[in-house]
């Protein structure tokens, strides 16, 4: 391949690279913060597998 189009298609595939880098950068910090959610979504998910588990006969002393 010609040095000279084998150095173009790397410009264009760098340009895409830090494009999507740069939209994938925007798309994280745009997101909300989801702190309480998702600790009461996994505080209900333990409490209903504490639920469903039965539980062994408590040993008597």
């Amino acid at each position: 391949m010609d040095p000279e189009t084998h150095r173009a298609l790397h410009r264009i595939r760098a340009a895409e690279l830090h494009a999507q880098a740069k939209a994938h950068r925007l798309a994280c910090s745009a997101k909300p913060p989801r702190g309480l959610r998702t600790r009461l979504g996994w505080t209900l998910v333990e409490l209903g597998l504490r639920l469903a588990t039965p539980r062994p006969p408590a040993l008597a002393h």
